[in-house]
């Protein structure tokens, strides 16, 4: 598995989403994932699935040292008291001495940013994770994150995919050195059936959500995190690190619509906002 170097930790490109599996049910689809050869887990405290995450990595006899396991903290528990319960929290639940990436979630409107990222450092002081990063943050957040308060960022989780542009956001993430990860990498699943993607596919002899995949992996700088359930399509997403991009792919997705975001909560940043 190719990986990105970043503040010290080698994050594998391609990893497992595990966004609405919640409780007991997302045991045996981690298990499998894993048996399967995925090495990086992506969970959250709002998944409600760190526990099931965590017997699944005991369950799996695969060593630690193998494995990069994400969680982050929710929107309402960013002071810094309650960002370290938080953790302590989900690292009991997960069963771990640490974990490898720590991430603010989503961004709050009323947070002391700075605050709230010295808590995240302290973290990472102390051993208990080995990173930190940020979700769901705009261009100015990030800007002032790294450049104002000087918060060794090592990657940046946003909604990206084959309909979505995040090009000025991978354009400073290149400049400073920092990965950017994919969630929603197949748009909640309209990319299965997008007639260009599967056009594509034909040509290369796979689906069109493989392809969403590897067009994301074609680009230098970026990680994925697909979820699926069932072993064959953990099993398909995997083979995408095997298909090869020409311009002529990169031209005809370059061609598709590129302003279709789909997660949009009420408390999501104003992503117009100008940096």
């Amino acid at each position: 598995m190719e990986t990105i170097t970043t503040r010290g930790v080698a994050i594998p490109r391609l990893g497992f989403g595990t966004f609405r599996m919640p409780g007991a049910d997302a045991q045996p689809v981690v298990e499998s994932a894993l048996a399967l050869g995925y090495r990086h887990i992506d969970t959250a405290a709002m998944y409600e699935n760190e526990a099931a995450v965590g017997a699944a990595i005991a369950a799996s006899c695969v060593a630690r040292d193998e494995l990069f396991v994400t969680t982050k903290v929710w929107h309402d528990q960013l002071g810094p008291e309650a960002l370290h319960r938080a953790f302590d929290a989900s690292l009991r639940k997960l069963g771990l001495d640490h974990v490898d990436l720590y991430m603010i979630h989503w961004p709050s409107r009323d947070m002391d940013m700075a605050a709230t990222l010295d808590a995240l450092m302290s973290l990472r002081e102390r051993g208990l994770t080995q990173a930190i990063g940020v979700c769901n943050f705009n261009l100015p957040m990030l800007r002032r994150a790294v450049e104002e308060i000087g918060a060794p960022i090592a990657s940046v989780q946003l909604e990206y995919h084959p309909f979505l542009s995040q090009a000025p956001m991978l354009t400073y993430l290149r400049g400073q050195g920092i990965p950017q990860t994919a969630y929603a990498p197949l748009a909640q699943g309209r990319a299965a059936n997008d007639p260009t993607l599967a056009a594509l596919g034909l040509k290369h002899g796979c689906s069109a959500a493989q392809m969403a995949i590897a067009w994301l992996l074609d680009q230098p700088g970026v990680a994925v995190i697909p979820k699926a359930a069932r072993p064959e399509s953990q099993r398909a997403n995997l083979d995408a690190l095997a298909i090869r991009l020409d311009d002529e792919d990169r031209a005809a997705i370059a061609a598709l619509p590129k302003d279709q975001r789909f997660v949009r909560p009420p408390f999501a940043p104003d992503w117009d906002a100008a940096a």
